[in-house]
């Protein structure tokens, strides 16, 4: 599989020529430009990337049955809505399945890594970009229900009876994702070890995905 490789502090290295990629000659590198041009790929991607994990937490709420009266749920809707209520006049939910909230997601993305590869001095094809948006929000979502995870466990052990708003949002992330890892594997003296197997499995399936990216951003 063609790779294109962006890392965060060198000039973008492609692995192979895919027939889909094209980058006209560079002219000689200036130091200064390359400094610029990664500190603003540095920041457009941490920023989608925060807006993007808001969007996805608004998206896996409803289909996991999440209270939205909880004051953290009702901050992400606020954060969200600018784009999601207009966008929802025209692609309304199905059920519990947030159409409008994962197709903004999608664009978001989309032109994320096509602004990434134009700094990057890259010219690529639609599809492979398409593939790799949609394989990167699938990624995101499995760190969001990993950190989710995570989070619960290290509450559990160094405050285990806390109850307020944030661990009330942590628990109805997480316990949909734990509960079918819980009918398989039994406590052992008390003691729940059901999330270390998940996010076992959710890393394990994070990297299987990244391997099937023909873009890397």
């Amino acid at each position: 599989m063609f790779v294109v490789s962006l890392p965060k502090q060198s000039r973008p290295h492609v692995t192979g020529q895919p027939p889909w990629l094209t980058r006209p000659t560079p002219a000689r590198p200036d130091k200064t430009a390359q400094e610029m041009s990664q500190a603003l790929y540095f920041i457009i991607k941490t920023l989608t990337q925060l807006y993007l994990l808001v969007l996805l937490l608004r998206f896996w709420l409803p289909i996991l049955g999440a209270d939205f009266r909880n004051p953290l749920a009702q901050g992400i809707l606020r954060v969200t809505s600018p784009l999601v209520v207009p966008v929802r006049r025209f692609v309304p939910s199905i059920g519990r399945l947030d159409t409008s909230t994962i197709l903004i997601a999608y664009v978001i993305q989309f032109l994320t890594v096509l602004l990434l590869l134009t700094i990057g001095g890259y010219m690529v094809d639609t599809i492979p970009i398409m593939v790799t948006t949609l394989i990167e929000l699938a990624v995101l979502s499995l760190n969001l229900f990993f950190f989710v995870i995570l989070i619960k466990i290290i509450l559990s052990w160094v405050a285990p009876h806390t109850h307020n708003y944030a661990t009330a949002l942590l628990t109805a992330l997480a316990e949909p994702v734990l509960r079918p890892f819980r009918r398989i594997i039994p406590s052992i003296g008390g003691l729940d070890i059901s999330p270390i197997f998940a996010i076992i499995l959710l890393q394990a399936a994070v990297i299987f995905l990244q391997t099937l990216k023909p873009i890397h951003v």
